[in-house]
């Protein structure tokens, strides 16, 4: 059954191929889909990419919220629940995706976990989550993704597609006792150079964006399961005894003195999609906290 419901949405996919919205924007008439989308950097990449004329599908484990999300976007957005670790599952947002926008043209992989810990504190149990749902459930998605945008690439071999993994600045360098999450950051930087490489016959760009710390999301914010206290438990900032001590101390990393904001991601992604010559990147957006050599 499965098989068929994805071999049925590449068929609508080649079908409606030339058939696209007639919106205005930086992404007039592109159909997007962002995973993680119902909150944080997810729905704020969502919100950017409806505002520049795509139609998005927000397509996370909380449906209620993706739908609730969805309805104050607009019209051309919608809400898909998704696992991203289960295959079946991510196979069935992406046919639901294709049903509900006529096709894909931009893939936003951007849902995410992160749990911390030192060596002798972090569960083997909690590693395999991070890495499951970070590192293995990117590559489920564009396992699943990259055959609707195949079928449109034979359909109409003119057009190019995308697909943009949120990865971290984590994924550029280490993270102290935050090695579960770092490790499949940078795993999933090589995923992406690998699939620029696969897919790029297909005219599908696939490129990484490595975003600083986004403070004001429930990742960090969260007040008793965000990364500011998770990272005061675990003693990561030496010498903090309070939040505002371990945020401070985030805040002074960057050159500009702030966190990463979601519509500093959102230009990232526009210019994946924009440009023409570029693909198997790793993008940093992070305040010259982290430059590349």
């Amino acid at each position: 059954m499965q098989q068929r419901t994805m071999e049925r949405a590449e068929q609508i996919a080649a079908e409606r191929v030339r058939i696209r919205p007639e919106t205005s924007g930086r992404l007039g008439g592109r159909l997007a889909v962002v995973t993680g989308g119902a909150q944080g950097f997810g729905l704020g990449i969502a919100r950017e990419l409806y505002k520049e004329g795509a139609s998005v599908v927000l397509a996370d484990l909380n449906l209620e919220q993706a739908q609730v999300a969805a309805a104050e976007l607009g019209e051309r957005a919608f809400a898909v629940r998704v696992d991203v670790s289960n295959r079946e599952i991510v196979e069935q947002m992406v046919a639901e995706s294709v049903e509900l926008l006529g096709g894909i043209d931009l893939f936003v992989s951007n849902a995410g976990v992160l749990k911390s810990g030192g060596l002798d504190e972090l569960s083997p149990e909690d590693f395999d989550f991070v890495t499951r749902v970070n590192y293995k459930g990117y590559f489920l998605c564009v396992q699943a993704v990259s055959r609707i945008m195949r079928a449109q690439f034979e359909a109409d071999g003119s057009r190019w597609t995308d697909i943009v993994q949120i990865n971290s600045k984590s994924g550029l360098e280490g993270s102290k006792r935050n090695f579960a999450y770092a490790g499949g950051k940078f795993g999933a930087i090589g995923l992406t150079q690998s699939f620029a490489m696969e897919l790029v016959p297909y005219q599908i760009k696939v490129n990484a964006i490595c975003p600083g710390n986004y403070y004001d999301g429930p990742l960090w914010s969260d007040p008793e399961h965000g990364l500011f206290v998770q990272y005061l438990k675990a003693g990561k900032v030496l010498g903090a005894k309070t939040i505002e001590d371990v945020k401070t101390s985030y805040l002074a990393k960057s050159l500009i003195k702030r966190g990463c904001l979601p519509e500093d991601v959102a230009k990232a992604v526009f210019y994946c999609v924009e440009q023409c010559y570029e693909t198997g990147q790793a993008i940093p957006v992070a305040g010259g906290q982290v430059m590349l050599n």
